[in-house]
């Protein structure tokens, strides 16, 4: 317990003399309302130690000049009581028995304070690093938000002007777009109207075309015509004076045999004088002799004009017209006997054994075309046949194309397939006729109505009188003729089936195509149709099966001696490919005369041997003359 009031004591004493010190030295201190304690262990805050860093530190510059002014202020502020306790406790500490451990305990406070202090100093450091860190950060954090508003105009501003090109490039669009818009317009008006001259113009050269044809062919007709003249007067001159020179002989003849021949005139009439006196003497003889010669002339005479009147109305009512130029029909009744016998006779031949490596083709097999044009070949083939077992009206076509594409042998094989018979004419026949060819299309009609299965009546070349109406380079023969046939075909007929060909189908009068009910083109064949068509007349032509055919009819009739067999040599498949790839714009008509070129070609030799060298020289000497006459024929179509 004394020791503890002693240290009381102790600490009291250091306070007072400690406090009239620090009020002797700083009378600010002293002054103030709160007083520093030196055995306080509390720790004040960041925030009151910079408080009073802030209020303390011009304290020590106010005192000084309060020193200087005023020297007497310090006595003034001087509290001795408190000087006079803190001696009287120095002393009672002193004469304490624990003043050592009194000292060494207010040592230890010192340090204690003192630690306290530098401990108090690093924290205001820490706060005023932490303070600066913070300013710095707010600094930072201001200059991010600068910053970033910053970015925020910038991409506004950015935003602005790429809305405004946007906006200034669809208007540009737009008005780039409708500048296109009005350019196609324009292209498309300048396209029609370009189209429009250019069918102007094809008009105007179809129509000089036609019209240099038309004048051509007046031309061809007027030297026909001119040639035919002058022919028939150099035969008249010729016949005239063969007559005078034939005259002239006769009467030297006649001169030099008169004589003989009035002599025996003389002796005949002498013997018939003395026969007519025998008879005049004899009344009886008289009468049979006039009798029997007057029967005799009148019995000649009754022959010979019956015979004439039977076999005109025979062949009128029984004949082939004389412009029909081929025809399945028997000419005459009893003809058909003789055909119906051969026919039984070539089908017995062929069922008896046909030649090894032959083929027979039946149907539309002889005939190459485009597929599609076969199918519909064999469609209107089937058709004519229902038609006529229906006793249905018979339907007429057109078939046009470029010569020699098969329309005749297709019209034939129509007849043969549906089971018509088949009759063809021309129709260059048909002007050399003149006012006659009316009656010559009436007898064709007729004739053809005696046919008991129907007719197909195939008009070759019918634009040559069956051309427009209009034309005023047609005779009134022709169009009479054209009407002929108008008004034997204004119904639809049950007996006859008008198939008309042409190579120049405009050329057609208007009222002959509308009795057309099928229009069917026959182009020029395709490389697979010209493969097919050099094949089919290799094995025509030049094939060992085709020499055998006298076989067959060897027990019939008496065949003269057998050719001499063709050898075919490497002609490989591919030859005949290429060959078929050359003969681009070859017509069937001209593959048959360019295989009878190359069987001509191997007939020339010694040993009718056929092979590839040989073949593949004749194809291109064929289509060399093949360009040679279509550059002929341009040009004579330009000069003309």
């Amino acid at each position: 317990m004394s020791s503890l009031k002693l240290s009381t004591c102790a600490t009291m004493t250091a306070a007072a003399v400690a406090a009239g010190f620090s009020s002797a030295s700083n009378p600010s201190y002293a002054e103030g309302s709160s007083w520093f304690n030196p055995f306080s262990y509390s720790r004040s805050s960041p925030e009151n130690v910079s408080k009073s860093d802030g209020k303390s530190s011009p304290a020590p510059a106010k005192a000084n000049n309060s020193s200087d002014e005023e020297p007497s202020g310090i006595s003034s502020g001087f509290n001795p009581e408190a000087l006079e306790e803190a001696a009287k406790a120095l002393r009672e500490l002193n004469s304490s028995p624990n003043a050592k451990e009194l000292h060494r305990v207010m040592r230890l406070q010192e340090k204690t304070r003192l630690a306290e202090v530098e401990v108090d100093k690093a924290m205001m450091e820490v706060h005023q690093v932490k303070r600066d860190i913070e300013g710095q950060q707010n600094m930072a954090e201001e200059q991010r938000r600068l910053v970033e508003e910053q970015s925020k105009v910038i991409a506004q501003v950015k935003r602005q002007e790429d809305e405004m090109a946007r906006k200034r490039m669809q208007q540009e669009h737009e008005t780039q777009r409708r500048n296109n818009a009005d350019m196609v317009k324009m292209q498309e008006a300048s396209t029609l109207r370009q189209e429009q001259e250019r069918q102007k113009t094809e008009a105007q050269i179809q129509d000089r075309l036609r019209q240099t044809e038309q004048e051509r062919a007046k031309i061809e007709q007027e030297t026909i015509r001119v040639k035919a003249m002058a022919e028939a007067e150099a035969r008249a001159h010729e016949t005239k004076l063969t007559e005078e020179y034939n005259r002239n002989v006769l009467i030297q003849k006649l001169t030099g045999e008169k004589e003989k021949w009035l002599a025996a005139i003389n002796t005949t009439f002498g013997h018939i004088e003395g026969g007519l006196r025998e008879l005049l003497n004899d009344r009886s003889k008289l009468f049979m002799t006039v009798g029997g010669v007057t029967a005799l002339a009148a019995g000649v005479y009754t022959t010979r004009e019956g015979a004439r009147v039977s076999w005109g109305y025979i062949n009128r009512i029984l004949g082939q017209p004389s412009l029909i130029r081929e025809s399945s029909m028997s000419k005459f009744p009893w003809s058909a006997l003789a055909s119906r016998g051969r026919q039984n006779l070539f089908n017995n031949a062929i069922v008896a054994g046909p030649a090894k490596g032959s083929t027979v083709r039946s149907g539309f097999e002889n005939v190459v075309l485009h597929p599609s044009l076969q199918r519909r070949i064999e469609q209107l083939a089937r058709a004519t046949a229902n038609t006529k077992s229906h006793q249905a009206p018979f339907r007429n076509m057109l078939f046009y194309g470029p010569p020699g594409t098969g329309k005749t042998l297709v019209a034939r094989e129509i007849a043969r397939k549906s089971g018509l018979d088949y009759a063809m004419m021309t129709g260059g026949d048909v002007a050399p006729l003149g006012p006659q060819a009316v009656t010559k299309i009436h007898e064709i009609f007729d004739w053809a109505k005696t046919s008991k299965k129907g007719l197909l009546l195939f008009i070759d070349e019918a634009d040559a009188f069956l051309c427009e109406r209009n034309s005023t380079y047609m005779s009134e023969a022709q169009r009479s003729a054209l009407n002929a046939l108008l008004f034997r075909t204004g119904d639809q007929s049950r007996d006859i089936v008008l198939v008309l060909a042409t190579n120049r189908p405009g050329d057609l009068d208007s009222a002959v195509t509308d009795r057309i009910d099928d229009v069917i083109e026959f182009p020029l064949p395709g490389e697979e149709e010209r493969y097919k068509l050099l094949n089919l007349y290799l094995n025509k032509y030049l094939s060992d099966g085709d020499t055998n055919t006298n076989a067959k009819w060897g027990p019939v009739f008496k065949i003269r001696k057998k050719p001499q067999s063709i050898t075919v040599k490497d002609l490989s498949e591919e030859v005949i490919r290429e060959a078929a790839k050359k003969t681009e714009g070859f017509s069937g008509r001209e593959i048959a005369k360019l295989m009878a070129s190359v069987q001509a070609a191997v007939y020339g030799r010694p040993d009718c041997a056929l092979d590839s060298e040989l073949f593949k020289e004749i194809v291109d000497y064929k289509v060399s003359e093949h360009h040679q006459r279509i550059k002929l024929a341009t040009e004579s179509m330009q000069l003309a």
